[in-house]
């Protein structure tokens, strides 16, 4: 029989996933999100990963985009790339996996294979997701279905490492089932996979990545902090320091999103479980996490230093995504710099043009559509964002958007002659 494929969740991970197995597989698309659904029906992708011509084109090979269930249950392998975040104590949410390993358990047939990609601790797929699709399906794990692991690796709004162009880190529940997944995946990863010999292992795998990466930028993000007290340009000193060749070179600034800011909480989760306290984690997050304040204080401090009014004060943050050139506000850290500002009674205004106003977290701020270029009107802008289009932004623009003295708050060092730079 030819495998028939369910992707379960169509965001950054699940869509280019679902479109890039189209071009190989019978494919169906699932979310519960009816918008979302309708949307890629017409050929659209608000999350901008793929083209309109991308969606079309997944379309025309035979993809079905859906949230009935019923239109899945003649699938025989279901990969899950559903959300996981965390909670409001920074503990881990496994709602959305569970509801999606819930849902797909009642439909479970004997010899389906179930693949999760979504970031969790070592352990969620065969602790927490197998009981729940042999309680719902009443059929029993490595006899009558299977388990695989291959977490995700999207870099949202990267046109340049897509799905198929990263390496792809595989696992099954049994030493067959490993083999089918990684067959299926190296059919579709141009880059390769590399086959993990646990479940666990896979996961252990995925969790560490950006947890490495939140405590590297936490040390640049602390040494930034260092050197502003020294007066030494932190960005100069990475510059000197990375032309030795084994420097990490990163750069100071915010760490949002829902894989930096979120997976390391997992990790810390689990490690506290067993008894071990994972200081060196937790403080890079602390630090992490406190970049916003310490950003919010030095756009404050400057305009007592120029003696402006802090209530009702005009303050533009250029860009408000958790990162560069992407439509994603899930757990930007920019958001924090505005709710400091606001405890000021200042008056802020965004501007971000690859924000979709749609979104949910977008009707809390005042956005200003176009560039306000000749406004005089700012009593300081904050540079939150490395946008493409922001690097064109000249000294003079910045003075002739100013009220008086500018202050231009460069958290990305893309700013010629800031007044002051992370």
């Amino acid at each position: 029989m030819k495998d028939k494929i369910c992707v379960v969740g169509l965001g950054y991970v699940g869509l280019p996933l679902a479109h890039a197995f189209s071009e190989k597989y019978e494919i169906v698309g699932f979310d519960i999100n009816k918008p979302r659904i309708d949307e890629l029906n017409s050929g659209f992708d608000r999350t901008q990963e793929l083209t309109s011509e991308q969606v079309k084109e997944s379309l025309k090979n035979g993809m079905k985009f859906t949230l009935n269930i019923d239109d899945i249950k003649d699938c025989n392998i279901y990969i899950v790339t559903v959300p996981t975040p965390i909670d409001e104590n920074n503990e881990p949410d496994l709602t959305p996996i569970v509801k999606s390993t819930e849902a797909i358990g009642k439909i479970l047939k004997k010899d389906d294979i179930v693949i999760y990609e979504s970031t969790v601790y070592p352990g969620v797929t065969e602790e927490v997701c197998v009981p729940i699709l042999e309680k719902e399906s009443g059929l029993k794990f490595n006899e009558s279905f299977f388990c695989g692991y291959s977490p995700e690796r999207i870099n949202p709004g990267d046109k340049e490492h897509t799905v198929t162009k990263i390496l792809k880190i595989t696992s099954g529940s049994t030493p067959e089932i490993a083999k089918k997944v990684d067959n299926l995946y190296k059919s579709i990863i141009t880059a390769g996979t590399h086959l993990a010999p646990t479940i666990k292992v896979a996961e252990a795998a995925k969790v560490i990545e950006n947890t490495q990466r939140d405590v590297n930028i936490a040390l640049i993000n602390e040494l930034a902090m260092i050197f502003d007290l020294m007066n030494i340009n932190t960005h100069d000193v990475i510059e000197a320091a990375a032309t030795k060749w084994n420097f990490i070179n990163l750069k100071p600034g915010l760490v949002g999103g829902h894989c930096i800011g979120v997976d390391p909480y997992y990790l810390t989760h689990k490690a506290q479980s067993l008894g071990y306290m994972p200081n060196l984690i937790l403080g890079a997050r602390q630090i992490n996490n406190g970049m916003s304040k310490l950003i919010a204080d030095k756009a404050i401090k400057k305009m007592v230093k120029f003696d402006k009014k802090l209530k009702n004060a005009n303050v533009l943050v250029l860009g408000v995504t958790f990162k560069e050139n992407c439509p994603d506000m899930r757990n930007s850290k920019v958001m924090d710099i505005i709710k400091e500002l606001q405890e000021f009674e200042c008056s802020v205004e965004v501007h971000d043009y690859w924000v979709d106003k749609s979104d949910k977290e977008s009707k809390y701020l005042n956005f200003v559509d176009a560039l306000p270029l000749n406004s005089r009107k700012y009593d300081s802008i904050i540079v939150a964002v490395g946008h493409d289009k922001f690097k064109e932004i000249t000294t003079e623009d910045y003075k002739n958007m100013s009220n008086g003295e500018p202050i231009i708050i460069d958290v990305k060092g893309i700013v010629e002659k800031p007044t002051w730079r992370l």
